[in-house]
């Protein structure tokens, strides 16, 4: 299916529910996660992981604009330049360093796609990644002890250098809430937010925590990431309720190749991230994110394309349209209804709730792609129907005026 190139930035829908690009088309989040792109890609690999990425229908990545352990030679890019010309002092962002990174975001930008950009990633309290020898995941400790004026002045500098990108989200923190740098990371927002361009915003938390209630009250927090290696209804759900209402999307659940997760439960993320109110889902892949030894391999790997299917899916209905009432998703106008089934087996389908007087049914199987007829439902009482797919399977219900 041909779709328009989004036109950026992208704004919050008039009901707070939905991103929508300048055009005030909805913007579905298929992403991927090469955190780190900037750092530890040659040009070459650099193109060919976007080229390849846009051609499965990915709309979004989420860089680390600077790495601080998981690369080659932290946090030098591979042409060996620093991020900081004093290590550590956000006061003295490196020309060389920051030029390499405005060159990916080019590159990302001319085959529109959206960047969510971690300026200073804080990492987990503990590093639990073995063979890094305790080393620091993120830039928690210089956050804080670069303060709330240093963090303000690196906020002001990446505004006026990457404000003319429109197609950038940034995202405060990640894989830690944020204790004793939230002022330090509260100035870093402001500060982008006072020198650069409308570009939203979000934060990362720990996993099964919500931005929502780490920085009440902030007028910087645009959307909320979702974050979640548990119960993953439970986190979207948690979002969609919270308050104020704001867009979220699935930020990151279990990576491919990384906390022994099937192939089954990555597609059930994906799926859920839309059913559940949200906006999509970034999915991961060990080695991709940190380019490691045979990361070109992995490209074509089960998540990839199950990524692009769903991708494919949701842009094939009127997906922003989409509601949850916990156990399914319907639109407003009762004409369109999705059901996400993890693993087969009969579900009975309230037609009831369904405008009509005619349903058409149709299976969709998130591993093959193939569509098929589930028939043809009147509306008004309940109909039992089983997935004809041995795994998991979508479920999608349009309506039609004729008997």
């Amino acid at each position: 299916m041909t779709t328009k190139a989004p036109r950026y930035p992208l704004q919050v829908s008039a009901d707070r529910r939905r991103f929508v690009d300048a055009d005030g088309e909805p913007f579905l989040v298929v992403g991927d996660a090469p955190w780190s792109l900037i750092v530890n890609t040659t040009v070459e690999g650099c193109t060919r992981y976007l080229d390849d990425r846009r051609a499965r229908g990915i709309t979004t990545v989420m860089v680390n604009l600077i790495e601080h352990l998981f690369s080659s030679d932290p946090p030098r890019t591979l042409a060996g330049d620093e991020p900081f010309t004093t290590p550590g002092d956000f006061r003295t962002p490196n020309d060389a360093y920051m030029a390499h990174a405005e060159w990916v975001l080019e590159q990302a930008e001319a085959r529109d796609m959206l960047v969510i950009l971690y300026p200073a990633f804080l990492g987990y309290p503990d590093p639990h990644y073995p063979g890094y020898g305790g080393k620091a995941e993120g830039w928690y400790a210089e956050v804080v002890a670069n303060g709330a004026d240093g963090c303000r002045r690196y906020g002001e500098y990446l505004g006026r250098r990457f404000g003319r990108f429109a197609n950038v989200m940034w995202s405060i923190g990640a894989d830690r809430n944020p204790e004793d740098a939230r002022p330090g990371l509260e100035a870093l927002a402001e500060g982008i937010r006072a020198t650069g361009g409308p570009n939203l915003m979000t934060a990362q938390m720990m996993p099964e925590h919500s931005a929502a209630d780490h920085y009440p009250g902030v007028s910087w927090l645009d959307c909320l990431s979702t974050y979640s290696y548990e119960i993953v209804p439970r986190a979207l759900e948690r979002d969609w309720r919270s308050e104020p209402t704001r867009p979220f999307f699935l930020v990151e659940s279990a990576y491919e190749n990384e906390h022994d997760a099937s192939r089954l439960q990555i597609r059930r993320a994906a799926y859920w991230s839309v059913l559940f109110g949200g906006n999509g889902h970034c999915m991961g892949n060990a080695p991709i994110w940190m380019f490691g030894a045979g990361w070109e391999a992995a490209l074509d790997s089960p998540a990839a394309h199950a990524m692009s299917l769903f991708g494919e899916f949701f842009r094939s209905i009127r997906w922003a349209d989409l509601v949850p009432d916990l156990d399914r998703a319907l639109s407003a106008d009762g004409r369109l209804a999705v059901v996400y089934i993890p693993s087969q087996r009969p579900i009975t389908v309230e037609t009831g709730v369904l405008a009509g007087p005619v349903v058409a049914a149709t299976w969709f199987d998130p591993v093959s792609r193939q569509r098929l007829p589930a028939g043809t439902l009147a509306t008004g009482g309940p109909a039992v129907l089983t997935a004809p797919f041995p795994e998991d399977a979508v479920l999608l219900l349009e309506t039609s005026t004729e008997g």
